[in-house]
């Protein structure tokens, strides 16, 4: 396997990137209207508000779609799943399924899922999700 593009944090994406290494799942929530986001910006998506707050998510999640690459990529052999799940707390995120087989027998819509996190630089973990029954 080769190596994966690792991200670059930015001042908006450092808390997420932050949380990740502490194997937390950070999302933002708009202190004027509640709606929780992903991804990161240093504004409501919703109503456009600059008050925004950062918190921990609960890690649990639902498999909304997804697609299995059959090609190789950095930092990933084929096959593989590449997913949008649904986290619990409403926004959406683009991400991998693993700890099962990359088959679409497997992969049900709208399995329960976890949050977990690879390791892909010294301070930079990728958030995967798993089964939490299989």
């Amino acid at each position: 396997m080769s190596e994966p593009v690792v991200p670059v944090p930015t001042p908006e994406t450092r808390h997420f990137w932050e949380g990740t290494a502490a194997g937390e799942l950070r999302l933002q929530r708009c202190d004027d209207c509640s709606k929780a986001y992903f991804p990161p910006r240093p504004f409501c998506p919703a109503c456009a508000s600059r008050r925004v707050s950062v918190f921990k998510s609960s890690g649990r999640a639902r498999l909304h779609s997804y697609v299995i690459s059959h090609r190789n990529a950095p930092g990933f052999t084929a096959p593989y799943a590449i997913a949008l799940v649904e986290l619990e707390e409403g926004p959406r995120m683009m991400s991998n399924i693993v700890d099962c087989p990359q088959t679409p027998e497997a992969l049900r819509l709208d399995m329960p899922l976890a949050a977990t996190f690879r390791q892909v630089s010294d301070t930079i973990w990728l958030p995967q999700f798993k089964p939490t029954e299989i």
